[in-house]
């Protein structure tokens, strides 16, 4: 493993197509069997935001904005975004028998088993060697203790986000996701505005509405209902402890309590991850 190591630090296109193999072939050797993404802890390294081979996970509840965080410091750091949600996703659009089995985990609002988030980011992986990606920002994967040993055995995760958000406010926010359907394009029509009482502070959201164009066609998704929702954040609580520990006690754990909507804690957290933002100063409130 310490060879293995070696050479997943090395030349980027080989560690993405390693990682991809490795991911299968140690999941394996665990007894899996595949089917047919405020600091408070950790600290992150300064880095320009023009360099690459960034290795780092976001973590958090159903809802908390990972996917928004993690997309923009994506684009900032030139890293590639892998969500595994969106690996999900992709995969219910398809046709077969896995996205029949995925529809009817999902509309349950149970939880993907690793088997299958594994299987899909092992190919994810393997399809971002052919467009020459190097580094990645992982969302929403580990979700599982064993999977976080997984990856540790395939390659360095250097920081660890986790990203927090009042059970409250995640409630709404969820029951408030829109899609359009013509576009594909996420929005939120949920306005929060939750005063401060004792001694918790208030916490302000703004709507992301859509643009006029897109007004009519929004759609919910058939899995942000009150009581799948509820189900979700009690199956997410129950599995990502283990995780956090996990990461904890390694040092590689960073804790950011959200502050409010994407203005407020952009600007935030790129202080706490020590990042130099030089292209996205304006896009913060937008």
């Amino acid at each position: 493993m310490t060879a293995l190591r070696g050479l997943l630090r090395g030349n980027a296109a080989v560690n993405m197509r390693t990682a991809g193999r490795w991911i299968s072939s140690v999941a394996a050797e665990s007894g899996f069997s595949f089917p047919a993404s405020q600091a408070r802890q950790g600290v992150a390294p300064r880095r320009d935001p023009g360099s690459r081979n960034v290795q780092w996970v976001f973590l958090g509840c159903p809802g908390v904005g990972k996917g928004t965080y993690a997309s923009r410091l994506s684009r900032l750091l030139g890293v590639p975004h892998i969500a595994t949600g969106d690996l999900v996703r992709d995969e219910l659009a398809a046709t077969g028998p896995l996205s029949k089995q995925l529809t009817e985990i999902v509309n349950r609002g149970q939880l993907v088993s690793d088997e299958i988030i594994i299987d899909l980011l092992s190919k994810r992986l393997e399809d971002g060697v052919a467009k020459g990606e190097s580094g990645f920002i992982l969302d929403g994967f580990p979700r599982t203790r064993r999977q976080a040993e997984i990856l540790e055995g395939v390659t360095e995760i250097e920081l660890v986000v986790n990203l927090k958000l009042r059970e409250d406010v995640l409630l709404a926010k969820c029951l408030g996701r829109r899609i359009c359907s013509q576009c594909g394009g996420n929005f939120n029509v949920a306005s929060i505005d939750i005063k401060g009482e004792n001694g918790r502070p208030g916490i302000s959201m703004p709507p992301l509405l859509p643009p006029e164009h897109c007004m009519s066609k929004l759609i919910t998704r058939g899995d942000d209902t009150e009581e799948v929702v509820k189900e979700r954040l009690r199956l997410y609580y129950e599995l990502s402890q283990p995780v956090e520990e996990f990461y904890r006690i390694r040092g590689k754990l960073l804790e950011f309590d959200l502050p409010g909507g994407i203005p407020e804690s952009w600007p935030k957290l790129l202080r706490a991850l020590n990042l130099d933002d030089h292209d996205e100063k304006q896009s913060a409130a937008a």
